[in-house]
């Protein structure tokens, strides 16, 4: 039998030898980001995506080898475990195959097959399911069963009792089980109906799977997870199935000996084990196999779209206008300098009436005037495209001001937060709002990591997911997002502390409290000093945490403080300083990485990310991704014209496309078949949120507020 790490480096591609040690790194309480990007010689510069798939399926398999050993146990204790049994739970390579083998000796709730074994049917039963070629018909056998007093009055009755116990024993076969998984699998369809005779609102959305019907092969996950909702809604019915004929013959190619006076009682026996046991059980399972593979693939899907929202290139050093569209209540607004600190707050009411819409722009014109606003946040909400044209009239009595429509999701679930009211405690919740707006545009990913993963809004059907694996993917994503970028020490929140490799709630709120206590940290070595940061934590945070006050240049980069002895020896050995040292990754390559790495007593992947920090001091990598798109007029949905080619922003990616925000209240779409001319399975594969595309309109349909979007059609330039 293989191990974990032969396994795992066959799975991933990868030395077992780097598999071992990542899995010693994480057995010592090692976090993904610190290997990551400080072990790199001990893994072979795998990234933290494939490094968190490692620790995903390291404990599967840890899982499986524990049940494997739960069974066997199980099994030895009713005296029935064989070595031949004992290899097949060993040799088994998935949870489900070892509850296969299992299902025979797991205790049961009262059957019709228990039952006929109470009544001592189970020798008739055994003798039948032997089908040798000289035995005597099943009736004859059944004759030595009949005992009124246990029940048995017929020789129908000792034969019903036989087929109830062979029933079940066929039920439970592995075999017969892992073939009739595999049928349906490759042959069966999923079905789905509507449940009400009378469509209704509620019901409506679901019109396309009313009369639906499709191979299980070829179901997609959204699809599944759409019948699943329907159903659980009462708008559906839905079904699994597989031709009975073809399922009745893969399990009697399994059972039945041909030519023996019980192959026609066997035939019958499997018919009734398909219909009244296996068909349910293995339909049950199969739904359960792909709802837990569509809930994968969707939480896979979060995940990839979470990525580049959080890492969009941040607007800095300007100060930046939050705005929060409103009916009722007005359209609330913030005004924050370059580093997010509140400097005026007001509510203005532009949808009441053109003599308000009026008196507002006069008002925010002030505030732009007094405090020098260079860009508009404006949510995407409610009255998002009345403060849009608003917005649209004020810039142009203020040249030079742009403005950006910003997903708000998630933002009123943080203004109602705990957090925002300690942040905030002098606003009301609307204000803070209108702050978290503007400083989405500033710094998308300090901002972000204050709000539930789940709430920012990318991705589909997330209240229908698992939430305990959800939580666990997203809040994965936010960490090596992060720690990719790396955090100021001196102007971080405690909500992007908590982020920090090696850091917690606790230690985060007790950084800010030394932080107001003492002043700014002036090196990393401080940290030591915090309540409850032991070496431990310092190991694994400290090269993500930036103190660009410190006299020592190291201490705003990305290099460990493990590190820092080798480069001081890297400079010394090409003769540069920490102020000159813009070409230091030109000059390690025209010495010699692997020389430089000897010399100095470093691996080469960690001297050559060592040269790339000290090129740039206090790098965001975030700056070199393309910048977001700044506008400073507006279209609506009447304007748009098929063949217009337009530029905009790719704000979702699903399993059937891409939403692309034009400029236009309404994200139009992109289905997958016009994102590229090469065929892709998913449109992750050609595009991801926040990327900066060329689309053209298709189709407009302004009652329905959709449009049709193609990035493939658009004219080459």
């Amino acid at each position: 039998m293989q191990s974990i790490s032969e396994i795992l480096a066959q799975e991933l591609n990868c030395k077992q030898e780097y598999i071992e040690n990542v899995i010693a790194l994480l057995d010592e309480g090692n976090t993904i980001p610190f290997i990551a990007r400080y072990r790199k010689e001990q893994h072979g510069a795998m990234d933290d995506t494939a490094l968190r798939t490692l620790e995903t399926r390291l404990q599967y398999l840890r899982n499986l080898a524990q049940r494997r050993e739960e069974v066997k146990s199980s099994i030895a204790a009713q005296e029935k475990l064989t070595d031949e049994l004992a290899k097949a739970i060993d040799e088994a390579a998935t949870l489900a195959e070892v509850e296969d083998l299992y299902r025979p000796y797991k205790p049961k709730r009262r059957t019709r097959a228990t039952i006929a074994k109470e009544k001592g049917l189970e020798p008739l039963a055994d003798a039948i399911f032997a089908q040798t070629l000289k035995m005597d018909a099943p009736e004859v056998l059944a004759q030595a069963y009949i005992d009124p007093e246990k029940g048995v009055e017929t020789i129908e009755d000792a034969l019903a009792g036989a087929s109830d116990i062979l029933a079940e024993r066929i039920s439970d076969d592995a075999e017969v089980r892992k073939s009739l998984r595999t049928l349906m699998n490759r042959r069966g369809t999923a079905r789905s109906a509507a449940a009400k005779d009378e469509e209704d609102d509620k019901t409506a959305v679901y019109r396309q799977y009313f009369e639906f019907s499709q191979p299980i092969s070829r179901l997609q996950s959204h699809q599944v997870l759409a019948l699943n909702r329907g159903e659980r809604e009462g708008a559906l019915k839905v079904s699994l199935s597989v031709d009975r004929d073809e399922a009745l013959q893969c399990i009697r190619r399994g059972v039945v000996k041909p030519g023996g006076p019980a192959m026609e009682f066997i035939k019958s026996v499997c018919d009734d084990s398909y219909d009244r046991l296996l068909e349910p059980s293995m339909e049950r399972e199969l739904r359960t196999m792909l709802t837990d593979a569509a809930n994968e693939a969707g939480i896979h899907n979060f995940a990839l779209n979470l990525r580049p929202l959080l890492m969009q290139p941040p607007v800095k050093g300007f100060v930046t206008m939050g705005l929060d569209p409103g009916y009722a209540h007005g359209c609330k607004v913030a005004v924050i300098d370059a580093t997010g600190k509140v400097l005026d707050t007001t509510v203005v009411y532009p949808t009441f009436s053109e003599r308000k819409k009026q008196e507002a722009i006069d008002s925010l014109k002030k505030l732009i005037d007094r405090y020098g606003v260079r860009h508009l946040a404006i949510g995407n909400g409610t009255a998002s495209r009345e403060t849009e044209a608003m917005a649209v009239e004020l810039i142009r009595k203020c040249p030079g001001v742009s403005y950006m429509i910003v997903n708000e999701a998630g933002a009123s679930v943080y203004s109602a937060s705990k957090l925002a009211a300690e942040e905030f405690p002098q606003y009301d919740v609307n204000l803070r709002s209108a702050v978290s707006i503007a400083r989405r545009l500033q710094d998308p990913l300090a901002e972000l990591v204050k709000i539930d993963p789940k709430a920012i809004g990318v991705g589909q059907y997330q209240h229908d997911m698992p939430q305990k694996e959800l939580d666990v993917s997203l809040n994965a994503v936010v960490e090596d997002c992060v720690n990719a970028v790396g955090v100021d020490l001196n102007t971080a929140s405690p909500s992007l502390l908590t982020r920090v490799a090696g850091l917690n709630g606790t230690i985060a709120k007790n950084i800010v409290a030394f932080r107001e206590e003492n002043g700014v940290f002036t090196t990393r070595r401080q940290l030591l000093k915090v309540a409850k940061l032991g070496p431990k934590a310092f190991e694994q945070c400290a090269g993500f945490l930036r103190v660009p006050e410190s006299k020592n240049v190291l201490d705003n980069t990305g290099v460990h403080p493990e590190s820092y002895d080798a480069a001081k020896g890297l400079l010394e050995l090409l003769g540069a300083t920490p102020k000159d040292a813009r070409d230091l990754p030109a000059r390690l390559n025209a010495y010699g990485a692997e020389k430089a790495a000897e010399a100095i007593g470093v691996g080469v992947p960690t001297l050559r990310d060592i040269a790339k920090e000290l090129s740039k001091p206090g790098r965001d990598p975030r700056d070199e991704l393309p910048a977001p798109i700044l506008r400073t007029d507006v279209l609506d949905i009447k304007d748009l014209k098929p063949g217009m080619v337009l530029t905009g922003t790719v704000r979702n990616v699903i399993d059937f496309g891409v939403f692309v925000d034009i400029g236009v209240h309404q994200d139009g779409l992109v289905h997958i078949s016009q994102v590229c001319n090469k065929f892709i399975k998913h449109p992750s594969e050609a595009v991801a949120v926040g990327d900066v595309v060329k689309v053209v309109v298709l189709d407009v349909d302004e009652k329905k507020h959709r449009i049709s979007l193609s990035m493939k059609q658009v004219p080459e330039e």
